[in-house]
């Protein structure tokens, strides 16, 4: 039981980073598709840095901050260029896997794995099954009941909910949307940077192009699944997690008995199954995102 704990956190913990920073956009009025786009930067970032440094802090540092910057160029193109957040999401996307791949190719000439020296430090020998959690995995739920402070109980959450929700009448009040659309964003893409740098440096320290794999359209839809809440996305990401680990298992009892590829499509099949159920509870969700042009 505690391994498949061990097992689900640790695969849990990027998504749930990364869905965190899905949150954040949405609550600020932005469905942010952009979030595989982030991950894989912060992946590549975060090893690429590790490797040629030789110090992880470094590689965490230019993971979060090369993520803050694609953040502020997505703010950037759908406030002040007014293009659709969607298509601009899918855009970063495409840049975040596209320019991990150049940049591997331009620093190492070929497309093969990085490896890193080393990793986020783990808990270590005195705590038994769970020694080998990093220190990420173990900071997630301070992280996220911190966020989930942020936005329902401060006066920031309040006024950043009421900017992604009604931006006029937060507007007559003296909140400026986009401003608050801004700082949303970049903390999204800290948080984002962490979450592909757990990925890469947290279990495997490697990096390999598309490494992601979808996960971080897995984060987007956890974000739908719980509802654009903290916890709520942070439960649906365990069960993505749960669902992909119980898949690795079936494999190893049964072993060809359990067809390979459809093992593979377990997390992605549950995935659309939540954002199924999801819409059926609460009648849909609003594809065309909150209005962003308030101007």
């Amino acid at each position: 039981m505690i391994d498949l704990i061990v097992a689900v956190l640790r695969e849990a913990t990027p998504m749930i980073y990364v869905a965190m920073a899905g949150v954040l956009a949405q609550r600020a009025g932005v469905w942010n598709l952009g979030l595989e786009g982030l991950m894989i930067t912060g992946a590549c970032a975060a090893v690429v840095l590790t490797e040629q440094t030789g110090s992880v802090a470094l590689g965490l540092l230019g993971a979060v901050g090369t993520c803050v910057i694609l953040s502020a160029l997505l703010w950037l193109v759908i406030e002040k260029l007014r293009a659709n957040p969607i298509i601009a999401g899918l855009g970063l996307t495409g840049l975040g896997l596209g320019g991990t791949d150049l940049a591997v190719q331009a620093i190492y000439g070929s497309e093969g794995a990085v490896t890193a020296p080393a990793g986020i430090p783990t808990l270590g020998p005195g705590f038994g099954p769970f020694a080998v959690l990093d220190l990420l995995v173990v900071a997630m739920p301070v992280v996220v009941f911190a966020l989930w402070v942020l936005l329902r109980r401060t006066r920031f959450g309040l006024r950043l909910a009421a900017c992604g929700e009604h931006p006029f009448a937060a507007r007559s009040v003296g909140a400026d949307p986009a401003r608050m659309r801004l700082i949303a964003l970049l903390l999204g893409g800290a948080l984002a940077g962490l979450g592909g740098a757990e990925l890469s440096l947290g279990g495997l320290q490697i990096f390999s192009v598309g490494m992601t794999a979808g996960r971080g359209f897995m984060a987007f839809a956890a974000v739908i699944f719980g509802a654009g809440h903290p916890v709520g996305a942070t439960f649906a990401a365990l069960f993505f997690a749960l669902v992909e680990y119980l898949g690795i298992k079936a494999q190893l009892v049964f072993g060809e008995r359990a067809p390979r590829d459809f093992v593979l499509m377990l997390p992605y099949i549950a995935t659309v199954l939540g954002v199924w159920i999801s819409a059926r509870l609460r009648g849909g969700v609003p594809l065309s995102s909150v209005e962003m042009r308030d101007g």
